[in-house]
């Protein structure tokens, strides 16, 4: 599993993209979407919607269990993804395209979000 360099990532498995004009997009890694199985249901912020780092903005259902959606920074819902909405198994098949969950402009993000080897070594224990 190759996790892309460009991200950065949460101990709660979710990743960030690097920030264009004050948003970044936000979606699950490969690692959580493998340990979920076929997720068939998310429920995502709504546009508008102010999350905060850490704190649960959502939940991803799959076939062995429901899962927490955390995020990893805090800012106001831009953009959600509604090819998830309609199709949530492109969360397992395109976690790093496709399958964003959604967009945040950021307004405050943590220091501890890791970067792509720092998410490998943390995974692998």
């Amino acid at each position: 599993m190759s996790n892309p360099q460009q991200l950065r990532y949460s101990k709660e498995h979710e990743w960030l993209s690097a920030a264009e004009d004050g948003v970044s997009a936000i979606g699950i890694t490969e690692h959580a979407a493998n340990a979920l199985g076929d997720v068939v249901f998310v429920q995502l912020p709504e546009l508008g919607d102010t999350v905060t780092a850490g704190e649960t903005c959502g939940e991803l259902e799959s076939t062995k269990s429901v899962s927490d959606l955390y995020c990893p920074v805090t800012g106001e819902v831009t953009e959600v993804n509604e090819d998830v909405v309609n199709d949530p198994s492109l969360v397992n098949s395109a976690p790093f395209e496709g399958g964003w969950l959604f967009k945040v402009r950021v307004t405050d993000e943590p220091a501890d979000l890791l970067s792509a080897a720092e998410y490998d070594a943390f995974i692998q224990g």
